[in-house]
């Protein structure tokens, strides 16, 4: 683990997103309760249970004593996007408690679902903005902003990997 005792203790904050792709049908059935119940709810709970547990999932993490989790849900067109902010007063930041929520929260809708739908997917697990500590704020830029573009993935070559 990284040695953080000479860091300062400081409010820090972390929002991420996970966006959960699935058929129109599936995404009513979330809205309406699956048959195993409130999808939503169980995935609420799921996020924020997985933010407290993120030590014990990611190797090196600190365990934190967090102040707060909050797990938050917008129907999109074609999915449901899952946001996640993790808060702590602490040495160092929760990133990795941010994005764990979102995606165990994502993964649970997965499994709420997979009896209405096989093909139910992540998309995306990032982080969209952190706050606090020596590195200050940073903000994901949005498509308009990014200096990047997203290019086709290289072909497929055949034989062994």
């Amino acid at each position: 683990m990284v040695d953080v005792a000479d860091k300062s203790s400081t409010v820090r904050e972390a929002l991420a997103e996970c966006v959960v792709r699935m058929a129109p049908a599936t995404l009513r059935a979330v809205r309406q309760g699956t048959a195993k119940g409130d999808a939503i709810q169980v995935a609420r709970v799921a996020g924020i249970m997985a933010a407290k547990r993120t030590p014990d999932l990611i190797p090196l993490c600190h365990p934190l004593p967090l102040s707060s989790v909050a797990v938050d849900f917008k129907f999109v067109t074609g999915g449901v996007r899952v946001l996640a902010r993790a808060r702590v007063t602490g040495q160092t930041g929760v990133e990795m408690e941010a994005l764990t929520a979102a995606a165990v929260a994502g993964l649970t809708l997965i499994d709420m679902t997979k009896g209405i739908e096989k093909g139910v997917y992540l998309e995306t697990v990032r982080l969209l903005e952190k706050s606090g500590g020596r590195s200050g704020t940073w903000k994901r830029e949005t498509k308009s902003q990014s200096p990047h573009r997203r290019s086709a993935p290289p072909p497929r070559r055949a034989g062994r990997i």
